[in-house]
């Protein structure tokens, strides 16, 4: 079974690879359906993992949005309408950035 440690470095990777296309800024973004996709494909794995990570550990890290981290597999799995692209570039341009700071600070702390 993986551990939250594993979780958090999940977390990371896909972020990272949100931030391989974002530079190119949003009117590309919202030109090029396979950022689009691979950006919200890598937004669902930092909401599962986060889903995944255990109340006691989530607990012990209060700061980080593990419910907002949660969601975002939500909002791209279960939407019934088409994505709303200014939703999900907000989030890779407000949200992503200091969640990637706390998950670093985060595994600095646990190395």
């Amino acid at each position: 079974m993986r551990d939250d440690t594993e979780r958090l470095r999940d977390i990371l990777e896909a972020i990272e690879r949100v931030e391989k296309y974002a530079p190119q800024g949003k009117t590309v973004f919202e030109q090029q359906e396979l950022i689009q996709t691979w950006i919200v494909y890598h937004l669902q794995i930092i909401g599962e993992a986060a889903r995944a990570t255990s109340q006691e550990f989530q607990a012990r890290y209060p700061e980080v949005p593990w419910r907002d981290a949660s969601d975002l597999r939500n909002l791209t799995i279960h939407e019934y309408f088409p994505i709303n692209l200014e939703i999900i570039w907000d989030i890779v341009e407000n949200d992503i950035p200091p969640l990637k700071q706390q998950i670093e600070a985060i595994l600095q702390e646990l190395i």
